[in-house]
């Protein structure tokens, strides 16, 4: 059995990635049976309870207030059309639901009590709640943890480095505090990153350094493709080639042997077998539904013919964490604190983020 590692450096990954596909599959799929079962895939389903009109500069994102894309705002939704939407996942076979919100970071409010009553009602479906809202504070976790939360998601995107060619109005360090917050909980992590930015395979390797060194490591990793959006300062990026998804999924299942691999973003433009390679090479997650926040997604029915057709099975919920139990409001330990917690603008200049912004306005 294959021995968690936390002390990964940049070389050994780069070397681990660099390896003959075909010695690279096969170390990467002897891992993953050893501590997985291969024929079961875990199934989410992405929400967006609220959409656009944020104020970062995420090169990738068409959320972003300043760039010019079709993505049409929206309010927070509503605790029963949540619920609606989750029962709907649930006959299609997820065992997760992921809501995300447009936010730079959660503020106290009304607007958090009603994604708290959210999560209370999705858990008590049976079903894994995660949510993605942007930086936390460690009472914000708390709180979530309270309610009955499975996850938090909070990528790390890439590498430090180049971290600062995509964002320049929050900080990396930012990042790891979120997460650092969700670890006093009981809530699981999950954190991955996008490929497909013009980033280098160092780039790769520097983010999977920051996420395998974390200790613990994340439950759940996503690997999402660049979905290149008109609008978007990153809108002519060439395409995520399929090899590159492999390796990236074989390379962060042998040095994060437990984690859940997730196959995110970017999955309209993989074939099948594409995708089969993928999960031979230890992805054992998926997100399904027609859209990924704003981006397209493969079809549900598409995604269980796939299944079928590879012999794979949908995980069921709380097989790895036992379901947490959600305290309804009223007996509430943690009062929201009205925090105003000084999260960093770094505020250096990225020209593509510039043009684009220019051309939104």
């Amino acid at each position: 059995m294959s021995i968690t590692k936390h002390d990964w450096n940049k070389e050994e990954i780069i070397s681990i990635y660099n390896k003959p596909l075909m010695d690279l599959l096969y170390e990467a799929a002897t891992i993953h049976r050893e501590h997985h079962d291969p024929n079961v895939v875990q199934v989410s389903t992405l929400l967006s309870i609220k959409t656009g009109g944020c104020s970062e500069d995420c090169g990738y994102c068409p959320q972003a207030a300043r760039y010019d894309t079709d993505v049409e705002g929206n309010d927070l939704m509503s605790v029963s059309q949540v619920k609606a939407q989750a029962l709907r996942a649930k006959s299609n076979g997820s065992s997760r639901v992921c809501m995300g919100a447009a936010w730079r970071n959660v503020k106290d409010g009304s607007e958090f009590d009603q994604v708290l009553e959210m999560v209370r009602t999705v858990n008590k479906l049976d079903m894994e709640v995660c949510c993605t809202l942007g930086m936390i504070t460690e009472n914000q976790a708390k709180r979530l943890a309270e309610a009955g939360l499975y996850a938090y998601n909070h990528n790390l995107d890439t590498s430090e480095e180049y971290y600062k060619q995509v964002i320049s109005t929050r900080g990396f360090e930012d990042r790891l505090q979120t997460i650092e917050n969700v670890r006093k909980t009981n809530i699981t992590v999950c954190s991955g990153g996008i490929i497909g930015m013009g980033e280098s395979i160092e780039d790769r390797a520097g983010m999977l350094v920051a996420l395998s060194t974390l200790n613990p490591q994340p439950e759940s990793v996503p690997i999402n493709a660049l979905v290149a959006v008109e609008g978007t300062p990153l809108e002519d990026e060439k395409p995520v080639e399929i090899w590159e998804m492999i390796r990236m999924v074989a390379t962060t299942r042998i040095i994060m042997p437990e984690t859940q691999v997730r196959l995110s973003a970017g999955r309209m433009n993989m074939s099948r077998e594409g995708q089969a390679m993928c999960f031979f090479a230890g992805a054992n997650s998926i997100f399904a539904g027609d859209k990924l926040l704003t981006t397209p997604n493969p079809d549900v029915n598409d995604d269980m013919k796939m299944f079928e057709m590879l012999g794979l099975l949908p995980q069921k919920p709380f097989i790895k964490i036992t379901q947490p139990i959600s305290v309804e409001a009223s007996d509430s330990q943690f009062a929201p604190l009205g925090e105003k917690p000084k999260w960093s603008r770094p505020g250096h200049t990225i020209e593509r983020n510039v043009e684009a912004s220019e051309k939104g306005k």
